[in-house]
């Protein structure tokens, strides 16, 4: 009697033990740090050429990447699909996932796709195959997913992530609340790194001309401040002259948003337009013609679009070189270097050539039976395509994503 009750004691203390450790062994498969990176199997997509039009609708943002990938992030996913012109988003063509950190942040460059994560970790991969091409520790960003349901924010403002070509060579720099650094974009290899307070600067981005800007209010007037990219040294401190008491400053003629910029605007508190200033070699220099807010760069071109005239005109001297009265009223949606992207009242889209004004193309923002009784949102355009977020009429900010989008597809994309 009492051997039996002792072994059935032994067993209950071993199967306890079991359990503890299947269970250990669960928790630690579920919730350690885990690395998931599905390569590419199938063939490069080709690049895409297609006649100017409605491509179709997707679900999420996208980049396009070597005029042959699409590539999405999701809350803990960066990952692709083929070919650019496929009308609904397709099964990945490769996929990288991480946990439990969040992506914070995307950038493309050439070939080269560049994920910035919550711990601060930065993944590298190569878009034609989706192999991590290299993985350093970065700055850690102030928050990691903050993206709404297209991860708009994510791929085409992605805080604190810029890039740049200097020297023939690219790089990425990386800011965090509490450090700033730069890395070479081909090897990730860290150029130069200092420590920053997040209290009293702010991130305008990198320039056409090599240089990283900030705007630095930490101790003394404030001023921007210019930095090689490739040395971290300060090159510039700059003022602008006559500016308000307290002033901001817009990037203007960029690539993306804060990316390999051509100019900025500085405000003040209360400024209908602001001075707008061209970024050369050796400083600032002043571009009247890129005061008003609703003017946009486009290399050596400022294009406007105002009281339903859409001007052209020399950024270096504000001479107008062309002039449309015939489009309507029309807004600048998006831009890139050889198209102006134009948006009617009815959406319908007018892409015009930056530096004559000549029609590229012209057609309806519709897609199916969607309709075009909605607002434009968030837009992206590269290697002649554009992407566009439609939202529920009227936009309403703080609605949920449901309510606040269109549909369950809410990109529309095109071919321009």
């Amino acid at each position: 009697m009492g051997l039996t009750t002792g072994r059935r004691r032994i067993v209950a203390v071993v199967s306890v033990a079991v359990m503890v450790a299947v269970t250990a062994i669960t928790a630690y498969r579920v919730l350690a740090p885990a690395e998931v990176s599905t390569t590419a199997r199938g063939e490069y997509p080709a690049a895409a050429d297609r006649e100017t039009g409605v491509v179709g609708r997707l679900p999420v943002a996208p980049l396009i990447v070597d005029g042959r990938l699409r590539v999405y992030a999701a809350q803990r996913q960066v990952y692709a699909d083929g070919p650019v012109d496929a009308r609904h988003r397709g099964t990945p063509y490769w996929s990288y996932r991480r946990w439990p950190a969040e992506v914070s942040g995307v950038v493309a460059d050439g070939t080269t796709v560049v994920s910035h994560w919550s711990d601060g970790k930065l993944v590298a991969l190569d878009a034609r195959t989706g192999r991590v091409a290299w993985q350093v520790d970065g700055p850690v960003p102030a928050e990691g997913w903050t993206a709404r349901r297209t991860g708009a924010g994510a791929v085409w403002s992605p805080a604190g992530l810029f890039h740049t070509g200097a020297g023939g060579a690219s790089t990425l720099v990386v800011s965090g609340p509490e450090r700033l650094a730069a890395f070479a974009l081909d090897d990730g290899r860290l150029l130069w790194s200092t420590e920053v307070d997040d209290d009293c600067r702010s991130d305008v981005g990198t320039t056409t001309t090599g240089r990283f800007a900030v705007v630095d209010r930490c101790g003394g007037p404030t001023v921007v401040e210019f930095l090689d990219v490739r040395t971290g040294t300060p090159v510039d401190r700059w003022e602008p002259p006559g500016a308000a008491a307290e002033w901001s400053v817009t990037p203007v003629g960029c690539v993306t948003e804060g990316v390999r910029c051509g100019g900025l605007r500085v405000t003040g508190p209360g400024d209908d337009g602001g001075r707008g200033w061209l970024l050369a070699a050796d400083g600032p220099v002043a571009a009247p013609a890129l005061d008003p807010t609703d003017a946009e760069l486009h290399g050596e071109w400022v294009v406007r679009a105002a009281d339903g005239v859409v001007t052209g005109r020399s950024a270096r001297d504000g001479d107008e070189v062309w002039r449309r009265a015939d489009l309507g009223a029309v807004r600048i949606v998006a831009v890139q270097p050889d198209r102006v992207h134009l948006l009617t009242e009815t959406n319908d889209l007018i892409t015009v050539d930056p530096a004559t004004g000549v029609e590229r193309s012209r057609f309806v923002l519709n897609v199916g039976a969607d309709g075009v009784g909605w607002a434009p949102g968030a837009a992206y355009a590269s290697g002649g395509y554009l992407a566009l977020e439609r939202l529920r009429q009227p936009p309403v900010p703080d609605a949920d994503d449901q309510r606040y989008f269109l549909t369950s597809e809410p990109l529309v994309l095109a071919a321009t």
